[in-house]
């Protein structure tokens, strides 16, 4: 058992929040009982997860995507009210890691992504570090990664080149990075793997020859919260669930 404001300093220190310009708070943002005992790590807070961590009798709900979003209503209705009275109602706790846990080098979406898939980090580069630069530990082609992605993330990725193309060097970033293709290309890379895939990107990836798969923006940041539970289970002794959901996104 641990209290509240120890793991949240703790989080703000590792994952250095303060240091990331962010599209919601990054930390609390629902507050519930002091005393945590029992944690549910989950890539959003959705309803679904919100209701399995009061039906464990979880303390607190620990997630990627959280709420109070930029840019979205500030009233408190409909879906949110719903959201947000469960959690009320159970005194769970809810806090979220965004951008922090993407770039994190260790416990980070990006850094478990290429410890999943074997790849090699060169470096990081581009907004907030966020987007990674490195290499497949032997060139493989574009169809044998995207299978490898498909086996690995359990989702058929979308993928828009040359099949039979070597692939060797790579940029990926988790989530919603299509709109980082364009300076991935730049780098130079054979590839670029993200979560998701707009219209321009099909173009992009035939007109610059840089291959681009979209691998699931939940499934490729899944691994993520997952480590960072786990590290938070290892300084303070808590008890972990993970709460999966089938987001085809």
């Amino acid at each position: 058992m641990a209290q509240r404001r120890e793991i949240l300093a703790w989080c703000d220190e590792n994952l250095q929040t303060a240091q990331f310009q962010d599209y919601a708070p990054n930390g609390l943002q629902v507050e519930g009982r002091e005393e945590i005992r029992k944690v549910v790590a989950a890539v959003s807070a959705s309803l679904a997860a919100i209701e399995y961590a009061a039906a464990i009798g979880a303390d607190m709900l620990l997630v990627h995507h959280g709420m109070f979003w930029k840019n979205e209503p500030v009233t408190i209705t409909g879906w949110k009210q719903r959201r947000i009275a469960t959690l009320l109602q159970h005194q769970i706790n809810l806090v979220g890691y965004h951008l922090p846990l993407d770039a994190h080098p260790e416990w980070g979406n990006n850094a478990q992504l290429a410890r999943k898939m074997g790849w090699q980090l060169k470096r990081q580069t581009g907004e907030q570090n966020l987007l990674n630069i490195g290499c497949l530990s032997e060139s493989q082609s574009l169809a044998v990664l995207g299978a490898h992605l498909a086996a690995e993330l359990e989702r058929e990725p979308i993928v828009a080149g040359d099949m039979s193309k070597p692939i060797k060097t790579l940029a990926w970033c988790t989530g919603g990075a299509q709109g980082f293709f364009t300076q991935a290309a730049a780098e130079g890379v054979d590839a670029y793997v993200t979560g998701e895939i707009s219209e321009p990107q099909y173009h992009l990836a035939h007109e610059t020859g840089v291959a681009f798969i979209s691998a699931g923006h939940h499934a490729t940041e899944r691994y993520g919260v997952q480590a960072l539970a786990e590290a938070m289970k290892c300084q303070f002794g808590l008890e972990i669930y993970f709460f999966d959901e089938q987001n085809p996104a």
